[in-house]
């Protein structure tokens, strides 16, 4: 694909996102969610293979499929109260078909099956908009609509999503789906939060946004697919080594971290509120999400897998892609805990 039309697509992509964050009108959020959906299908598909073609095909039926819910959910509201006002409250079939779309849209269990597949049929940088980028949108039209929409159906979406996110990654070889089971885990946290403090979920998505970048633009360097890719990270730089190691721990929210903050803050509030059981359930699932993170972690920084010939090291050449953008997000991703007070304010 050459660069102008690349630009192009991007930027429609970007754009359909910010037409649905800003928009207080139903159409135009699904305006919004089209554009975003229209834009990046011809990123997932231009591998021109097989896999892409079906990653591109079940993303566009899904997301094509969650769309129309979302219109359908509006219209049947706007029929029955006369308004298109995203932030009036919604008829009670109206919000059902809504938490739906925006679960199917996110990628929440039990509505998840499309996306381990998509993520690993694209390329890695396709991989790394769909688990960052396309989670705004959706996200934004929760932020909007969260009071209109069941708390305990959030919930029980959450606990559901962290447990087939720790569940599912744990067989699994493949960095991109091991990111794809890591991201509906993360999103089941922001789901059972979301009902209960917003800005906690905001704070959330940024921090989990910071993190999986950071994560994916260090697989990006080191050309890493599988976990046995991981093993010679060492040879192509000890520096990014460190990064890799740091990032995938705080990912997986271990205290001196970023990635605890979130965990830290949500464990807090769901016992404030007596979600006692909620939230040793999840906490015990987050232990899962952690088994495949310190497996990876294991595999970059301690140890070589063995090999049947001696020329599976990298070579040291000048990098193709520039190591200049992961700086900010691996400092924030590694560094930000102390900062907590900060952020709350």
């Amino acid at each position: 694909m050459s660069p102008t039309i690349y630009m192009i697509i991007l930027s429609t992509l970007a754009t359909g996102t910010i037409i649905t964050m800003t928009s207080y009108h139903w159409l135009m959020a699904w305006v919004g969610l089209e554009l975003n959906t229209l834009a990046i299908i011809p990123i997932i598909s231009t591998m021109h293979h097989p896999r892409s073609t079906e990653a591109a095909t079940k993303y566009f039926l899904t997301q094509a499929a969650a769309s129309a819910l979302i219109l359908f959910s509006s219209m049947t509201n706007a029929w029955n109260t006369g308004s298109w006002d995203i932030t009036q409250p919604l008829t009670s079939p109206s919000h059902i078909l809504l938490t739906m779309a925006l679960a199917m849209k996110l990628g929440l269990a039990p509505l998840h099956f499309w996306l381990p597949e998509v993520i690993q049929g694209s390329t890695m940088t396709t991989a790394f908009i769909i688990t960052t980028w396309q989670k705004i949108a959706p996200m934004s039209l929760i932020f909007l609509t969260m009071n209109n929409l069941s708390t305990s159906v959030f919930l029980l979406m959450g606990l559901l999503s962290s447990l087939v996110g720790g569940w599912g990654g744990l067989n699994q070889t493949q960095t991109r789906k091991i990111m794809a089971y890591s991201s509906i885990a993360h999103l089941g946290w922001m789901a059972t939060i979301s009902s209960i403090m917003t800005n906690i979920l905001i704070m959330n998505l940024l921090i989990y946004l910071i993190m999986t970048t950071s994560v994916f633009l260090s697989l990006i360097i080191s050309k890493s697919k599988t976990i046995q890719d991981t093993t010679s990270t060492w040879t192509l730089s000890p520096t990014l080594t460190i990064i890799m190691l740091l990032s995938l721990l705080s990912l997986g929210g271990l205290p001196p971290l970023t990635g605890f903050i979130p965990k830290w803050l949500i464990m807090e509030e769901l016992i404030l509120q007596n979600f006692n059981l909620l939230i040793s359930m999840m906490a015990m699932s987050s232990l899962l999400s952690l088994y495949f993170y310190l497996r990876l972690t294991y595999t970059t920084a301690l140890t070589l897998s063995p090999n049947t010939t001696q020329t599976k090291f990298k070579w040291r050449f000048y990098p193709n892609t520039s190591t200049m953008f992961i700086t900010t997000p691996a400092t924030i991703s590694i560094f930000l805990l102390p900062m907590t007070p900060l952020i709350l304010l």
